[in-house]
């Protein structure tokens, strides 16, 4: 395994080599892989960055040896040592239990533009985990705020909640000042991705964001993370690889 990124293992604690072990266990082949690994996605922000390597390192390894496993045995063979990967091969849009790794295709949501913001932060999921009150745990029904997302109901905002931000924001006070400046700029929806760092942010309908904001912002936050991105929309059947 070789990784473009400074400080990414690239022993047998990577999840990539730990997909390709289990793909070798599970399948019965006898295949090694040489992994040249590219990372885009921001290390530390609750994106899941890991996790997908994983998920492409399994669904590659498949195609490579003839598929000997259809897309479910793949993503049960991720939920033996993670608990995001599965989800990575679900269609792109899915309601997640268990530990994250039970997953039920829903329908996509609409192509809509959003941003995806990152401080020079990174947050312990561990950590975040331990400092949680799960006495203070949202009461709401979470079919409910699927439904809510599904149909696209405005605002979106009553329907996003993390409970994971309280935890976060008092180990890192700056993450709560990062939303309420973005939510200042003119997103109307603002919301921790996991366990943090990251938040996504979704204009209001018919808001126009200042012109310079992108730049205020990095001014503000050094070594800011700003993507312009959009929802996945996939046909079924069609996995993200393709």
């Amino acid at each position: 395994l070789e990784c473009d990124a400074e400080g990414v293992p690239t022993d047998s604690s990577n999840l990539v080599l730990k997909a390709l072990d289990t793909f070798r266990k599970r399948t019965n082949t006898s295949a090694h892989f040489h992994v040249k690994l590219e990372k885009n996605v921001p290390a530390q922000a609750g994106l899941g960055g890991g996790s997908g390597n994983a998920a492409a390192a399994l669904w590659a390894a498949n195609k490579l040896c003839g598929q000997p496993a259809s897309d479910q045995q793949l993503a049960d063979f991720g939920a033996e040592f993670g608990s995001d990967i599965s989800f990575f091969l679900s269609s792109g849009c899915a309601y997640c239990t268990g530990r994250g790794e039970i997953f039920e295709d829903v329908l996509p949501l609409p192509r809509t533009e959003l941003f995806i913001v990152k401080p020079d932060i990174g947050i312990s999921t561990g950590a975040v985990f331990g400092t949680m009150d799960y006495s203070r745990l949202s009461k709401q029904d979470p079919l409910e705020l699927l439904k809510h997302w599904s149909e696209w109901k405005s605002p979106l905002s009553p329907a996003a909640i993390n409970d994971l931000e309280e935890p976060s924001f008092r180990l890192e006070p700056t993450m709560a000042a990062l939303k309420a400046r973005l939510e200042q700029i003119g997103f109307g929806t603002v919301l921790m991705s996991g366990s943090g760092s990251s938040f996504f942010c979704l204009p209001s309908a018919g808001a126009k964001l200042p012109e310079s904001w992108e730049d205020d912002l990095a001014r503000e936050y050094d070594n800011i993370f700003i993507e312009r991105c959009h929802f996945v929309n996939r046909v079924p059947g069609q996995t993200w690889y393709q």
